[in-house]
């Protein structure tokens, strides 16, 4: 069901004229736009970062063993699933690798800013993408799966997009979470992507279970290489002019060193075990069928 965000109707319909008080989303370069770009200080990102991605996540042993990690998750928890949206999509990395891997799902994203959606659209033809607010999401009981990776870390006011991706999900279906874990990790790379926060994983519990949903499963990731993690950051130089990228400039045996690593800890998650401590964290929730 889709919701006006001017006076709060929420309604069936194939277009976005809220039936109330006639307010629609502006539609330019065949994007829907529910908000502009936030200012740089309060966006929780910097949009020159998408280029930059882009060219990172196509090969890099992090981002291609968190979207396995993502599809296994997707196909294991929700088997019935047959809508999933991310918010904070960025250049649309994971839904495509969702696609490839499930394209029996109607797929859906959403950013911020606009500069990520461009190559999100290049990524995904034919998939619906919104300039969005997530701490404002115009759904309700819309979706079975809705996707938040390396996201809500971004934004002080994480509690208020729980509550919003629980409004936005079917009855029975769920939510899947990445964020950054472990406060001591807190580092320069953390300022410099401007985050707000590293979570806790009962910080992280204690939110989601406030929101409303139901924690299936809930497990550390990047664990096995969290040693490694401790030692590039208590031995990077201060002194020299920081290179936020610097920890995915890697050679290609080392790169795929790491992903064969990860590719083992993946199959221990599958295989049940649940890691305490790790550089991220992942949680699965669900919505109570039950729900209102």
């Amino acid at each position: 069901m889709k919701c006006c965000l001017a006076c709060e109707c929420c309604f069936e319909g194939e277009t976005w004229d809220c039936p109330r008080c006639g307010n629609r989303p502006t539609f330019r370069d065949r994007l829907l736009h529910f908000v502009e770009d936030p200012p740089i200080a309060g966006g929780g990102f910097k949009p020159e970062y998408f280029a930059q991605l882009a060219g990172f996540e196509e090969d890099n042993f992090w981002f291609r063993a968190r979207n396995r990690l993502l599809q296994w998750a997707v196909q294991y928890y929700f088997p019935e699933a047959r809508t999933f949206f991310e918010i904070g999509c960025g250049t649309g990395f994971v839904l495509k690798g969702l696609h490839e891997t499930m394209p029996f799902l109607r797929m859906a994203g959403s950013e911020i800013f606009a500069s990520g959606l461009q190559f999100a659209q290049e990524r995904l033809p034919g998939v619906d993408l919104y300039q969005m607010d997530a701490r404002h999401i115009p759904f309700e009981n819309e979706f079975d799966i809705i996707g938040a990776f390396d996201v809500v870390e971004h934004i002080v006011e994480d509690e208020a997009v729980f509550r919003q991706m629980f409004r936005a999900t079917r009855p029975g279906g769920g939510i899947l979470i990445t964020v950054p874990q472990h406060p001591f990790l807190w580092s320069a790379s953390d300022e410099h992507s401007m985050h707000q926060r590293r979570y806790r994983r009962n910080e992280l519990r204690k939110k989601v279970t406030r929101a409303g949903f139901h924690v299936e499963r809930i497990t550390s990731f990047v664990a096995l290489l969290l040693p490694l993690m401790i030692f590039s950051r208590l031995t990077r130089k201060s002194g020299r002019a920081f290179n936020l990228w610097e920890e995915f400039e890697l050679s290609r045996p080392l790169n795929a060193a790491f992903e064969a690593i990860l590719t083992v800890e993946r199959a221990l998650i599958k295989a049940g075990l649940s890691f305490p401590a790790g550089g991220s964290l992942l949680l699965v929730g669900k919505k109570p069928a039950a729900a209102l």
